[in-house]
């Protein structure tokens, strides 16, 4: 079988190399054009026989470094992560079209990377990792949770793709060529990040006040039946002691009439007293 020769634009150079031109097929055994096997780097990479696909390899290294347990635990516990974390896709790393198997499958491989008895150097950043790694599979169980999750981050994008139009409008209005910056598809993706960062976060702010709200008023509706309640204690007291000082209260009464009529007719007794006779003076 004659060995597979590539097609190109320039010529053999006789010693049994490869043709100078770059051609989309190789030779087959028969004589005829078969498609050249197709490379599986990014495109824009290039390769070389001293330094085989660099920028893939770059991109390689970049994402498997994001699978190790310190960029993971980093990346769950950076400064503003309690806002960050409040999208569970973004969370687990996960497209919000992925399946529930994806989801489960992604959530064990984040899970064991954070989990404190693997990063018992770092445990309490790896345990609140732990944590946010949980609360967002449990939320994507639920389905009202993961919709409602869905529907921020479509609204995010709705909004974006708005922002996009009217930008676009207002150049052809101000006859400049509509070309925007969001037209990059890195730049509007990012601005969907932001933009969806920005309403969950919004969301997470009135639930908290709504929250406090509820707290506050709870509060105040424990402390009036606290107060009906002492109120209706001392009340019950009160009548209690009303009802056993009865007697004491009837006998002092009495008493106090006994001594009072006694009193009395001691007093008119006294004026009852016949009058001094004087003794008359003869002369």
């Amino acid at each position: 079988m004659k060995p597979l020769a590539v097609l190109g634009r320039g010529r053999a150079n006789g010693r049994g190399g490869r043709a100078a031109g770059v051609g989309g097929f190789v030779r087959g055994p028969g004589g005829g054009a078969l498609p050249r096997a197709r490379s599986h780097r990014p495109r824009g990479v290039s390769c070389s026989p001293k330094r085989p696909c660099a920028g893939w390899v770059k991109q390689i290294e970049k994402r498997d470094s994001v699978l190790t347990s310190k960029n993971q635990i980093d990346r769950l516990t950076r400064p503003g992560s309690s806002y960050f974390n409040l999208n569970p896709f973004e969370v687990l790393q996960m497209d919000p079209e992925a399946t529930d198997e994806e989801i489960k499958k992604r959530f064990r491989q984040l899970s064991i990377l954070v989990h404190p008895d693997k990063n018992q150097d770092d445990a309490d950043r790896a345990q609140k990792a732990f944590e946010a790694v949980d609360k967002a599979y449990k939320l994507l169980l639920d389905q009202e949770q993961k919709k409602r999750a869905l529907d921020v981050i479509q609204a995010g994008k709705e909004y974006v793709e708005h922002t996009v139009k009217e930008k676009k409008k207002q150049l052809k209005k101000d006859g400049k060529p509509p070309i925007v910056e969001e037209d990059d598809p890195e730049v509007f993706k990012q601005a969907v990040y932001k933009q969806t960062m920005k309403l969950f976060a919004e969301l997470e702010i009135k639930r908290k006040e709504r929250e406090a709200k509820e707290m506050h008023e709870r509060k105040r509706q424990r402390e009036e039946e606290i107060e009906a309640q002492e109120k209706a204690k001392r009340e019950r007291e009160w009548q209690k002691n009303f009802e056993e000082s009865r007697d004491g209260r009837v006998d002092s009464w009495r008493n106090f009439q006994a001594n009072t009529k006694g009193k009395k007719e001691k007093k008119n007794r006294t004026f009852l007293r016949p009058p001094k006779v004087k003794m008359e003076q003869r002369e």
